[in-house]
C-alpha cells in the first residue's frame, strides 16, 4: 500500500500515544491515574438521555439527516447564543451542525484554503489547528502564546508578509492547554486585524461554560464586526459531558457557514437526528447541571492548586477550562518529566511540547478525575520528587 507524502510527515496524534501508554501500563496490572486526556468523567445529564431515548424510536430519525443539521437544532443553537451572549444568529444561514467541533476545526482548512496558503496557528495550542493546516497542504505560521503576555498572541508581532497571505487565524479561549482567558478588548483587536488583512477568524470556544471565580467567558461573536470576519466553533462535549456523542456547531460569518455546509454535504451525511434532539434538550433544558459542573471543577482545581503549591510547582490557576498548565522542574524536558512521572508514580500528565514548540518546559494536567484521585496523584508525585 502507498502512503501519501503528507501522511508520511504526520506524527501519531498526541492523545493516541497517551492512550497507548495507558493501555500498556494497565496490561501490566498497574493502577494508573490519568490526568492526561480532557475527557469528562461525569455522566451525560438525565434529561438529555431521556430525549435521546425517545428520539431513537421515531422512524423519521432512522433516515439520512441533513448535512447542515436539523433546522430545529440550529434554532436551539441560535436561541442559546441569544440567551447566553446576546448574539443574534440566523439559524438558516449562520449556523451549521458539526460532528463535534473537532471535525469542523479540521475541515475549515480544507474548505477555505488552497495548497500553499498560510494559517495563523497558536502555539501552544490544540494540535488539530496545525495538523489540519498541514493535511490541507497549507503552511502554519506560529503565533507564540507566552506566559508574560497572558497566553495571548501579540498580533503586532505577526510579519506583514505573513498576514497578507494568511487565510485563517485560529484562537481559543478559555484556552487549551493553558487555561488562559480573553476579553472583548482582545477580540476587538483580532477583528480589526482580520479586517485589515482579509483573514477568517476561527474561534474555538469549547470551554466557554467551564469558568470560575465569577468570570463569564464572552463569545467572540459578541464583538462588533465579528460576524463579518469570523466564525465560532462550539461543542456540547465539555458543557454537557457528551464527548462521545459527537455533536457541535460552527456559527457566524454566513459565507463561511455556507462553504462549510457545502463541504460537509460532499463528505459526510450529518449527525444522527436522535442525537440532534438530545442536543436540543441540552441547549434548551435546565442549566443546573452546568452550574454543578463549574462547582465541581472549581473544587478540583482548588485541590490541585493546593497540592501543586506544596510541590513547589510554578503555574497560574486557571479561570477557565479544566486544565492546569505547569512548568516542569529544573533539569527535565517536558517529555522526560512526563515519562518519569508515569514510570515512577503511575500518573499520566501531558508533555507541553505535544502542543507545540512553545509548550516545551511545561506539562498539562486535566482535572477529569475526582478530587480524591487528584490528591492521590499528587501524593504519588511527591513521593518520587
Amino acid at each position: 500500500m502507498r502512503e501519501s507524502a503528507v501522511m508520511q510527515k504526520l506524527p501519531p496524534y498526541l492523545f493516541a500515544r497517551i492512550e497507548k501508554k495507558i493501555d500498556e501500563a494497565r496490561q501490566q496490572g498497574l493502577d494508573v491515574i490519568n490526568l492526561g486526556i480532557g475527557d469528562p468523567d461525569q455522566p451525560t445529564p438525565e434529561h438529555i438521555l431521556a430525549a435521546m431515548a425517545e428520539a431513537i424510536y421515531q422512524r423519521a430519525n432512522h433516515q439520512y439527516p441533513s448535512s447542515v443539521g436539523l433546522l430545529r437544532y440550529r434554532e436551539a443553537v441560535a436561541r442559546w447564543y441569544q440567551n447566553r451572549f446576546g448574539v443574534e444568529l440566523d439559524p438558516q444561514t449562520e449556523v451549521v451542525s458539526l460532528l463535534g467541533s473537532k471535525e469542523g476545526i479540521a475541515h475549515i482548512s480544507f474548505a477555505c484554503m488552497n495548497p500553499g496558503d498560510v494559517n495563523l496557528v497558536p502555539d501552544p495550542g490544540y494540535p488539530v489547528y496545525g495538523i489540519a493546516t498541514q493535511l490541507a497542504g497549507g503552511i502554519a505560521h506560529i503565533m507564540p502564546l507566552k506566559e508574560e503576555n497572558g497566553y495571548l498572541p501579540l498580533l503586532e508581532d505577526i510579519p506583514s508578509r505573513m498576514a497578507q497571505t494568511a487565510c485563517l487565524m485560529f484562537i481559543n479561549y478559555p484556552n487549551n492547554p493553558t487555561g488562559a482567558v480573553a476579553d472583548i478588548g482582545f477580540y476587538q483587536q483580532v477583528v480589526e486585524f482580520a479586517r485589515s488583512y482579509d483573514i477568517l477568524v476561527c474561534h474555538d470556544a469549547a470551554y466557554s461554560e467551564l469558568v470560575y471565580d465569577g468570570y463569564a467567558a464572552p463569545s467572540f461573536l459578541q464583538t462588533p464586526g465579528a460576524k463579518e470576519v469570523g466564525v465560532e466553533f462550539h461543542s456540547l462535549s465539555k458543557t454537557y459531558n457528551m464527548t462521545g456523542w459527537r455533536i457541535g456547531w460552527m456559527a457566524g460569518n454566513r459565507n463561511a457557514v455556507e462553504v462549510m455546509g457545502r463541504f460537509k454535504s460532499n463528505i459526510d451525511s450529518g449527525i444522527f437526528q436522535a442525537i440532534q434532539y438530545a442536543g436540543i434538550a441540552a441547549l434548551e433544558g435546565s442549566h443546573d447541571d452546568v452550574a454543578g459542573l463549574q462547582k465541581m471543577y472549581r473544587e478540583r482545581r482548588d485541590v490541585a492548586v493546593k497540592g501543586m503549591c506544596e510541590l513547589g510547582w510554578s503555574f497560574r490557576p486557571p479561570r477557565g477550562s479544566f486544565y492546569m498548565w505547569v512548568k516542569v522542574p529544573r533539569g527535565y524536558t517536558s517529555a522526560e518529566y512526563c515519562e518519569f512521572i508515569l514510570d515512577k508514580a503511575r500518573v499520566i500528565i501531558t508533555p507541553g511540547n505535544g502542543y507545540g514548540q512553545y509548550g516545551e518546559g511545561y506539562f498539562r494536567v486535566a482535572l477529569t478525575v475526582d478530587a480524591a484521585r487528584i490528591k492521590e496523584a499528587l501524593t504519588r508525585i511527591r513521593s518520587v520528587s
